[in-house]
C-alpha cells in the first residue's frame, strides 16, 4: 500500500512575518507550531489560535462593574443599578422588594446570597441560577405602584432549590442558610 503525504510550506515565525502567501494557501509556522492561512495580500498572514493558547471564559466571573461599564459604553443613556438588601427567603405567596425607581426596568437580576455553607457553596456565593418548586430560574414580576417600583418574585409556598456546587444535583435548600437579592438594572 502507497502513503501519500501532504507537505506545506513552513518556516520560522520570522519567516512567515515576512511572506505574503497565495490566497487561500496555509503555511505552517515551526517557531509558534501554529498554522497561517493566507489572503494574497496580508504580509505574514493569519496565525492561527492553537486549544491550548485560548483562555476560557467563565461568565460566572464577570464582576457587575463590567455590565455596568458595558452598557454605559454601547448604550445612549446611562444604565444605572440599583439593588435591594439581603432578603429572608420565605415560603410565603411571593417575594417583594420596593426599590425608590419610579419605572420599569430595563431588567432586573435576582440572586440567591449563600449565609451559611450548603450544597458545597461558601458563605457570600451568590447563585444565578436557582429553582422554586419546579421551576428552574424564576422571573420577576415588576410593576409600579404608588411611585415606587416592586421586584417581585413569586414563590407559592414551595421550596428553593440550587443546584449542588460538585456535582450539580438539584438540592432543596434551607431558607435561614440563604438570602435573596434584586438587583434593577435601568
Amino acid at each position: 500500500m502507497t502513503t501519500r503525504i501532504l507537505q506545506i510550506r513552513r518556516g520560522t515565525s520570522a519567516q512567515n512575518d515576512n511572506f505574503t502567501g497565495l490566497s487561500g494557501e496555509i503555511t505552517f509556522d515551526t517557531t509558534a507550531k501554529t498554522l497561517r492561512v493566507h489572503d494574497g495580500e496580508t504580509l505574514g498572514g493569519f496565525a492561527l489560535a492553537r486549544a491550548d493558547a485560548i483562555n476560557t471564559f467563565d461568565i460566572n466571573s464577570v464582576s457587575a462593574s463590567f455590565w455596568t461599564t458595558l452598557f454605559s459604553t454601547y448604550q445612549t443613556n446611562q444604565i444605572q443599578t440599583e439593588s435591594s438588601d439581603l432578603l429572608s427567603i420565605t415560603n410565603s405567596a411571593f417575594i417583594d422588594h420596593e426599590f425608590t425607581y419610579t419605572k420599569t426596568p430595563l431588567f432586573v437580576k435576582t440572586v440567591l446570597v449563600c449565609q451559611n455553607p450548603e450544597a458545597g457553596y461558601s458563605i457570600d456565593d451568590e447563585i444565578s441560577v436557582f429553582g422554586i418548586g419546579n421551576y428552574l430560574n424564576p422571573k420577576t414580576y415588576d410593576y409600579v405602584s404608588s411611585g415606587h417600583l416592586h421586584s417581585r418574585i413569586f414563590v407559592g409556598e414551595q421550596a428553593f432549590w440550587v443546584f449542588h456546587k460538585t456535582d450539580a444535583t438539584p438540592t432543596n435548600i434551607t431558607n435561614s442558610n440563604w438570602k435573596i437579592k434584586f438587583t434593577v438594572y435601568y
